[in-house]
C-alpha cells in the first residue's frame, strides 16, 4: 500500500511547477483586485512621512547643490522637505513617502553616480520583481530633473530616465514629466529654475493636474506647512562650494540676476562656451577667462623663475625661459574626462565646435594683456628679480596646454600665426581625438600628442573619452603626427596601477607615430575628489619613471635613448638618436630665433633646422638632475616647517 501511495504522488518537478503556477495566479488575482479596489491592498504605512523628500544623484556635489537650491525654494514657501543623501536613505521607506523629488546626473556608461547606485538597484530590482506589484508606491507623487550632456549620445540623462521609469512602474504618480537639462545648451540653470517654480506651483495648488486642482495636494499627502524652516540657508550655501562635474556642472551657477545680465551667454542664438557656471568655477582656480571660450593662467614655474628659483622641465629639455612663458588655451572644452585631470573637470566637454567663436587676434591680445597683468602683480614678492620681472612682461613662449583641446578652435592656425608674428614660440598639446585637425595644423614650434595609455581598455578607463570610436581616433592622431616635418612629441603620464605596467604596448606605439621626442612624466597628485579616486599610491617616484624610461629605450632597439631629466618634475626625455645626438652630444634645445626666421621665410623646414645643443646640467644622469645651476635651489625642510636657499 505504501508503494502505491508513493507512486501516486506527483514528481518533484511537477510539484514545483504546480506551486509556482498557484503563486503566479495568486499574485495576478491580487494585482487585479488591487486595481479594482485600491483600498483593499494599497500600501498603508503605519507612520506616513509628514515631510517630502528631495533625493539627489551626484558624483561631485553639483546635483546635490541643485537639490539644495530646490530645498531652499520650497522652505521659502513654507513647504517642508528633507534634503536626503541617497547613501543614507533606506529604499524600503519609499512606500511611506508622499512626495519625492529627484535631481539626477548621469555617470559613466549611463549609470547613476556611485552615491545613488544602491537606491537605483533597489528600484530596478523592485520594478522587475513580479512579486512586488505595481502599487508599491501608489501613495507617492514624484518628479525628476535630469542633468546631463548630449555629447554622451544615447546615455544622455539615462539615469534620470531610469529613475522616472522605475518609480512609474512601482505605481508612483508623476507630478511632471521628466525634465532633461543639457549642459551643452547653456541654459540648464534657467530650465531648473522653471522646473522649481512648476514644482512649487503644483505643491501649493497654483496649477491644475489631470485629477483637478493641486490646492488639496498638501493636505491629501500629509505635508504640513511650516514656517520654522523658511530661513534655513546655511546648508545650501555650503553646497555651493562643491567641485563641478561635467555631467552635472549646471548646478554651480551664480545668482539668477547674473545669468540674466550675461544674457545666458547667447548672441544671435549662438551660445558662449563659458557659461556663468563655468566662469565662476574656473576663476576660483585662478584662471583669467578671455572672451567666450579662452583662458590664461600664471604657471607656478613662471613665478619660480621670476624669483630665480629654477625653471620647469621645458627649460631643462628645450631651453625655454619659464619666466617668459604664457600658459593659455583658445578652447576650454575637451573631448575627454581624464582621471588625472588637475582641473577637476570644471571645463566644458564636447565632440565638436558648437559655440560662439571669438577672433584669434582678440584672443592673443587679451591673453598677453592678462598675462602681463599677472606678471606685474609679482612686483614686490620676496625674491623676484627686477631684470626677470622686466623680461617677463614680454612673453616669448606660449604653452597651448592650459586646459581643454586647443585644436578644437576653428581658427587655431590664425591664432598660431599671430603668436609667431609676435616672436612667441608655440608648444601645443592635443589629446589625440581629432586627427583631421592635427593634419591641417600649420608648423608648430613643438607639437605634442598625449599618449595616456597604450591599450584600448586602459585608454577608455583613464581618459574617459566622449567618442565611441576613441581608439581609432587615437591611432589616427598618432599617424597624423608622423607626417609632420617639425618637432613632435609623445607625452606619457605614468599612473601606477593604471598604465605604468604596459611597457610592451607603449613600445608598439612608437612605430605608429614615430615621434622625435618622448616625454615620460609621473602623474601629479592633485588631491582626491569624487571625479578621481587617485591617491599617492598611484604617483610613481622619479626612480620609477627613470626605470620605465630606460626600459622603453631598450625596447626601441636603439632608435631612442634617454637624453634629459628634470628630477623636480619627475620627468624624463627620450630622443631619437639619429636626429638629436650629433658627434656624441645631445641637441634637444631649440634655437628660437632661427625658428621664427624659418617661419617668416615661408619655405618648408624640418626639425633639424632649428636645434641647439643641450647644456651638460640637463643631460640624463648629470649631478644637477636637470636643475639650472644659474638658479638658486629652494628646498623646504618639511619636518621642521622651514626653508632654505642653496646656490
Amino acid at each position: 500500500m505504501v508503494d502505491v501511495a508513493l507512486a501516486s504522488l506527483p514528481s518533484p518537478r511537477l510539484a514545483l511547477f504546480a506551486f509556482l503556477s498557484a503563486t503566479s495566479l495568486y499574485f495576478l488575482w491580487k494585482s487585479r483586485r488591487c486595481r479594482l479596489h485600491p483600498s483593499v491592498s494599497s500600501p498603508k504605512p503605519t507612520n506616513p512621512s509628514p515631510r517630502g523628500k528631495i533625493l539627489y544623484a551626484s558624483s561631485t556635489g553639483t546635483s546635490r547643490s541643485l537639490a539644495g537650491r530646490l530645498s531652499a525654494r520650497l522652505r521659502s514657501h513654507g513647504l517642508p522637505f528633507d534634503l536626503v543623501d541617497p547613501r543614507r536613505y533606506e529604499p524600503e521607506d519609499l512606500p511611506k513617502e508622499n512626495v519625492v523629488l529627484i535631481v539626477a546626473s548621469t555617470w559613466e556608461d549611463g549609470r547613476p553616480p556611485p552615491d545613488a547606485q544602491f537606491l537605483s538597484r533597489w528600484l530596478a530590482e523592485s520594478a522587475a520583481d513580479f512579486r512586488v506589484g505595481s502599487l508599491l508606491l501608489a501613495r507617492c507623487r514624484f518628479a525628476v530633473f535630469g542633468v546631463g550632456s548630449r555629447s554622451y549620445g544615447d546615455s544622455f540623462n539615462a539615469a534620470a530616465k531610469d529613475f522616472s521609469k522605475w518609480m512609474t512602474a512601482l505605481g508612483a504618480s508623476e507630478m511632471l514629466p521628466l525634465w532633461e537639462g543639457d549642459v551643452d545648451s547653456g541654459d540648464v540653470d534657467d530650465l531648473f529654475e522653471s522646473w522649481c517654480l512648476r514644482i512649487v506651483g503644483l505643491l501649493k495648488g497654483d496649477s491644475v493636474a489631470e485629477d483637478g486642482h493641486f490646492d488639496s495636494m498638501v493636505e491629501s499627502n500629509g505635508l504640513e506647512v511650516s514656517d520654522e524652516d523658511t530661513d534655513e540657508e546655511t546648508e545650501v550655501e555650503d553646497l555651493e562650494s562643491a567641485v563641478v562635474d561635467m555631467e552635472d556642472i549646471a548646478g554651480k551657477a551664480p545668482s539668477r540676476k547674473l545669468a540674466v545680465a550675461l544674457t545666458n551667454g547667447r548672441e544671435n542664438g549662438v551660445r558662449d562656451m563659458v557659461t556663468p557656471v563655468i566662469r565662476t568655477n574656473l576663476e576660483k582656480q585662478g584662471y583669467k577667462i578671455i572672451g567666450s571660450h579662452s583662458g590664461v593662467k600664471l604657471c607656478r614655474w613662471t613665478k619660480s623663475q621670476l624669483r630665480g628659483r629654477g625653471g620647469c622641465y621645458k627649460h631643462s629639455f628645450y631651453g625655454i625661459e619659464s619666466h617668459r612663458c604664457m600658459e593659455a588655451t583658445p578652447s576650454l572644452a575637451c573631448a575627454n574626462k581624464c582621471v588625472f585631470c588637475w582641473r577637476h573637470h570644471t571645463n566644458p566637454v564636447g565632440k565638436s565646435w558648437q559655440w560662439k567663436m571669438d577672433d584669434p587676434l582678440e584672443i592673443v591680445d587679451a591673453a598677453v594683456s592678462e598675462h602681463t597683468k599677472m606678471i606685474k602683480q609679482m612686483k614686490g614678492v620676496p625674491g623676484v628679480k627686477t631684470e626677470r620681472l622686466s623680461e617677463g612682461l614680454s612673453p616669448r613662449h606660449c604653452a597651448l596646454s592650459l586646459v581643454g583641446e586647443p585644436i578644437m578652435y576653428p581658427e587655431i592656425n590664425a591664432l598660431v600665426d599671430e603668436l609667431h608674428r609676435r616672436h612667441i614660440s608655440t608648444f601645443l598639446v592635443t589629446n589625440a581625438q581629432f586627427p583631421d585637425r592635427i593634419r591641417m595644423l600649420k608648423p608648430i614650434t613643438q607639437l605634442y600628442v598625449s599618449v595616456d595609455a597604450a591599450t584600448k581598455d586602459s585608454l577608455k578607463a583613464i581618459d574617459r573619452p566622449l567618442f565611441g570610436d576613441f581608439w581609432e581616433r587615437f591611432l589616427d592622431s598618432l599617424k597624423a603626427l608622423r607626417d609632420k616635418e617639425q618637432r613632435t612629441v609623445y607625452r606619457l603620464t605614468l599612473v601606477n596601477g593604471w598604465n605604468a605596467e604596459d611597457l610592451d604596448a607603449y613600445a608598439n606605439l612608437l612605430s605608429v607615430g614615430k615621434p622625435d621626442l618622448i616625454e615620460i612624466k609621473g602623474v601629479t597628485y592633485c588631491g582626491s575628489s569624487a571625479t578621481s579616486k587617485l591617491t599617492m599610491d598611484n604617483v610613481p617616484w622619479h626612480s620609477d619613471v627613470k626605470a620605465f624610461s630606460e626600459a622603453l629605450a631598450r625596447k626601441s632597439s636603439g632608435e631612442y635613448e634617454v637624453a634629459c631629466e628634470h628630477a623636480h618634475s619627475c620627468c624624463v626625455l627620450l630622443a631619437k638618436v639619429d636626429r638629436f645626438k650629433i658627434n656624441g652630444e645631445w641637441h634637444t634645445w631649440i634655437d628660437y630665433e632661427r625658428f621664427h626666421e624659418l617661419v617668416v621665410s615661408g619655405k618648408p623646414f624640418r626639425t633639424e633646422d632649428y636645434m641647439a645643443r643641450t647644456p651638460s646640467w640637463a643631460i640624463y644622469g648629470a649631478e644637477e638632475g636637470g636643475f639650472d645651476p644659474d638658479q638658486s635651489r629652494y628646498k623646504k625642510e618639511r619636518r621642521h616647517g622651514t626653508a632654505s636657499l642653496q646656490n
